[in-house]
């Protein structure tokens, strides 16, 4: 895949969750109005939120794919991981007002009406969110993009927070039970703080420049080794700018070359390693063969 082709799956992928969110949180907002329901009032605000988050997505994977320049001479790609990092703070938001409304509710007590309403509503919503989260997930994945697997993350939430709701107002609906709904709530607001929590811990980890996956290291290892004229190598750095790797190696070749076959063999391996992981941006720094000194096997 192209940086040009990422670029328009990633904002296209943007520009459907940030238009589907707006739509849902109308209908959720609507359904909690004419019942009453905690836990549809939740998923409202869940899905409001979601908006921003989309909102930050949309803006984020646009700015992150501007090439560098020279205020960003490595470019923009740590936009995302901010992005990432931005929303799940807007989830842990979302926890503390759910816990206090339920709690609310529990002590004080409430009645949900017009519950046919809202069980079309979340059925709605549990058919539209599973559809458009593994969408906007699939192209998060395919293009390494932070910001939109985050976003995909909350739109699966929403997809299953929404069978727990609808599944909360089919039991209200059979049987009366109106505490049933704020349980669900707080159930729910445990399920939201856990996706929080691992989205932070993800961002966080590019932020502070967190090394490449193993496997991927490892294939970087493979390829140095496979490159002929490579004696040795060492100082392999790797770490993640948004969805960017960033590469950077010494190779050791021969004494006798000359600088230009020293030099097409570096630009060899730079482009077996951009292929490898794209986007990349791979530097290799190339050292004279020394028999005094001793090298890496």
């Amino acid at each position: 895949m192209t940086v040009a082709e990422r670029n328009v799956l990633t904002r296209r992928a943007a520009s459907v969750s940030l238009l589907y969110n707006i739509t849902l949180t109308i209908l959720k907002l609507l359904g909690a109005f004419l019942t009453g329901s905690i836990s549809l009032l939740s998923e409202a605000v869940h899905s409001a939120t979601d908006i921003v988050a989309s909102t930050i997505a949309y803006y984020s994977v646009r700015a992150a794919s501007a090439p560098p320049d020279e205020e960003h001479p490595y470019g923009h790609g740590k936009i995302e991981s901010m992005a990432g990092f931005v929303e799940s703070v807007l989830l842990l938001l979302i926890v503390v007002y759910i816990v206090m409304e339920a709690v609310s509710r529990l002590l004080h007590g409430a009645q949900v009406a017009n519950l046919d309403v809202g069980i079309y509503v979340m059925l709605f919503s549990c058919v539209t969110s599973y559809g458009t989260g593994r969408y906007v997930s699939r192209v998060g994945e395919s293009t390494e993009s932070l910001a939109l697997r985050s976003n995909g993350q909350h739109l699966m939430v929403d997809f299953w927070t929404s069978v727990g709701v609808l599944g909360g107002l089919l039991v209200t609906r059979l049987t009366g039970l109106t505490s049933a709904d704020p349980l669900l709530a707080l159930a729910l607001a445990v399920w939201i703080a856990r996706n929080a929590a691992k989205l932070s811990y993800e961002a966080y980890q590019q932020l502070i420049d967190r090394r490449m996956e193993v496997a991927e290291i490892a294939k970087i290892h493979e390829t140095i080794r496979d490159t002929r004229g490579v004696i040795s190598y060492h100082k392999l750095r790797t770490r993640h700018s948004g969805n960017a790797h960033q590469i950077d190696v010494h190779i050791v070749v021969p004494s006798e070359w000359s600088v230009v076959q020293a030099h097409d063999l570096a630009d060899e391996l730079e482009q077996k390693l951009s292929r490898e992981f794209v986007p990349a941006v791979v530097t290799i720094h190339v050292d004279p063969y020394d028999p005094a000194k001793e090298y890496p096997a």
